[in-house]
């Protein structure tokens, strides 16, 4: 797993920022710290609540910003929020668990050993379809403790 540090973070996203011609304004500094910080995909209500002084149409378009450079990554659940997360190349590789009552995503880690079968075993799936595989993304869904 990948493990980068603040400075790391800051670079990469400037970097890619600067890519589509975009800067990474104080607005965008503050999401990607909260993101950074979180240990799991956040809806815009809780980016706010930890973003203090953000304004939520500011959110919004920083958010599609961050998303657009390959930054952030948004996550469609059962609820009305998406979540977002830093882009796996910054935070590792990782799937998620999804609660199907409330939308809940907390996110999840497989074994290396785990991660090397499931990729042996679509991989093979994917070529039988005619398919070339670059990666994988597998969500787990079911109910949050929460909501049991």
């Amino acid at each position: 797993m990948k493990h980068h540090s603040h400075t790391d973070i800051e670079h990469l996203v400037s970097t890619r920022l600067g890519v589509i011609g975009q800067r990474f304004t104080s607005g965008r500094r503050v999401i990607v710290d909260v993101l950074a910080a979180a240990q799991r995909p956040l809806s815009i209500p809780e980016i706010l609540e930890d973003a203090q002084g953000l304004a939520q149409s500011s959110a919004y378009r920083n958010l599609t910003v961050l998303e657009n450079a390959g930054v952030v990554v948004r996550i469609i659940t059962t609820d009305e929020w998406a979540r977002y997360e830093l882009s796996e190349d910054i935070t590792g590789h990782h799937h998620h668990m999804v609660c199907s009552e409330c939308g809940a995503v907390e996110d999840v880690r497989l074994p290396d050993t785990m991660e090397h079968k499931l990729d042996a075993e679509l991989a093979a799936v994917a070529k039988k379809a005619g398919f070339t595989m670059a990666h994988h993304r597998l969500d787990v869904v079911g109910v949050c403790k929460a909501c049991r």
